[in-house]
């Protein structure tokens, strides 16, 4: 590879987090060009950050040199897509291994926005604080500069999985099911802050038993208003009754988990009326300033123990991601199938760290996670608790649905979109119990407010890192894996195992 080297700071869209993660882009960016000097390259660096689409596309687009992008807090996928897509110079998106602020949650996800369109890229990542100091790291970045792609280890992908009898049976009964009736999926908005991975389309769904209807958003708003507010006043009562406890404060009250109340029993509402299975909500961007947070509704939604409950769950895909909406219902009728508890838990891979030998990662993600995780009771709220969304990001107040959740032995899946076909990425694990100081110090060197999930995911950190083509995971109690990948097949989908060899 020759030539000089750009890099560039792909951003989020929104002023502040970018403003708040300068001082980190600029460190990391520091020890990046230190680290290709010490590899005897020479780069510049692409001014200032790119917070639109377009400014993507008349930044990077005229670039034929080499790129490296420089992932260190939540970036939009769009922001490097859009620019790089059609060309073929290398490209390189580097990470420091960080909680503090999800700049690897942000590499994941435009990797995966990348390879939805079919654009070829290497990553790499490190979470030393003098990236030359990483023998790993450096070794993948001299592979890169060397030769302008990065080869890494496969042991711990396969595409074949013994599956049993029973599980084979219990995956065809589901597909019949499904076959019968295929899953409508109502869809309110597009998927958020530009994650292009996680849209699939009617044209791709129709494929494997699935369908679309979508909702425009302002319908929220609009249909809001004829709730009334005697069943809100009832939801209200029936979340405390069944447990959650609240942490009121400053502008965050009673009042702001009441209109929590209203979008929820809203999308019931919406439910009802088309008939739907299963619901991806967008909220973000479009909403913030005119609504509360969707995090606690959605919660709800992925919880049996809800307001106007019919004892199901509804598979709720929170930022509207079809990726993770798929795998979730798929996985909850087989949970049911199977005689198990039905909820199907939506999480970011948001850091993780070594705990006995293995490394754990901390699963965290603002929605979507129902209070089973915490208390193993499907009747029950107990060990859910909301606090105000950070101001910061949500200036409308409303809380989160969060917890810890319990330890236990679950299967986790992805679904995905490569070379123009869907794939469903398949693993097992384990939820663990980490020590009270480890686990507070990792969810407090994250997002406290958020739900907490601690799982080895049966492989390790470096193949997550360099093959997952997502920054969500769709993770449920017990073991259906073999009925999971039995049914993956039976949809249509091509099937990846990630294990430990």
């Amino acid at each position: 590879m020759t030539g000089k080297i750009a890099v560039y700071w792909p951003g989020d869209y929104r002023e502040k987090p970018n403003a708040q993660a300068l001082p980190h882009i600029e460190g990391a960016t520091v020890q990046l060009e230190k680290a290709l000097a010490k590899l005897g390259r020479q780069s510049y660096r692409v001014e200032g950050y790119l917070t639109k689409p377009n400014e993507s596309i008349e930044k990077l687009g005229p670039i034929d040199d080499p790129m490296i992008g420089v992932y260190v807090h939540w970036v939009y996928g769009p922001h490097t897509t859009d620019g790089v897509v059609g060309k073929d110079n290398p490209l390189l998106l580097a990470s420091n291994f960080s909680g503090t602020w999800p700049g690897l949650v942000g590499l994941l996800n435009t990797g995966a926005c990348l390879e939805s369109v079919g654009r070829k890229f290497s990553r790499a990542w490190t979470e030393a604080d003098d990236w030359t100091d990483d023998e790993g790291f450096m070794a993948r970045l001299d592979e890169w500069c060397s030769s302008g792609a990065i080869a890494y280890d496969e042991d711990e992908i396969t595409y074949q999985a013994d599956v049993s009898p029973a599980a084979a049976a219990t995956a065809k009964g589901v597909a019949g099911d499904i076959r019968r009736r295929r899953v409508l999926a109502l869809m309110l908005g597009d998927t958020s802050m530009g994650m292009i991975n996680g849209y699939f389309g009617s044209r791709l769904l129709n494929k494997v038993g699935f369908t679309e209807h979508k909702v425009d958003q302002a319908w929220l708003i609009e249909r809001g208003r004829n709730v009334s507010q005697k069943r809100i006043d009832d939801a209200y009562t029936f979340v405390c009754d069944k447990g959650v406890e609240f942490h009121y404060g400053g502008d965050f009250d009673a009042d702001a988990t009441k209109e929590q109340l209203r979008d929820y029993l809203t999308v019931l509402d919406l439910m009802d009326e088309f008939k739907a299975d299963c619901v991806g909500w967008q909220y973000q961007l479009g909403l913030i300033g005119l609504r509360p947070p969707s995090d606690f509704a959605e919660g709800l939604l992925n919880s049996a123990c809800r307001p106007e409950t019919n004892g199901d769950t509804i598979v709720d895909s929170t930022e509207a991601d079809q990726g993770n909406l798929v795998p979730m219902e798929m996985m909850k009728r087989l949970l049911k199938a199977k005689g198990l508890h039905q909820a199907v838990f939506f999480h970011d891979i948001r850091w993780g760290g070594e705990h006995d030998g293995r490394f754990i990662w901390v699963l965290l993600n603002s929605g979507s996670s129902g209070a089973y995780a915490f208390n193993h009771d499907p009747d029950s709220l107990q060990g859910a608790h909301s606090y105000r969304q950070p101001a910061g990001y949500f200036p409308v107040p409303g809380g989160t649905l969060t917890g810890l959740s319990l330890p236990g032995e679950i299967t986790w899946s992805r679904a995905y979109l490569k070379d123009d076909e869907l794939w469903m990425d398949i693993g097992r694990g384990a939820v663990v119990d980490l020590p009270d100081e480890k686990r507070d110090a990792w969810w407090n060197g994250t997002t406290r407010e958020w739900p907490f999930m601690g799982a080895d995911l049966g492989i390790t950190r470096d193949t997550l890192m360099a093959h997952y083509l997502s920054n969500h995971i769709a993770v449920a109690y017990g073991d259906v894996f073999g009925e999971m990948v039995a049914l993956s097949r039976e949809l249509g989908f091509k099937v990846r195992i990630l294990q430990e060899a």
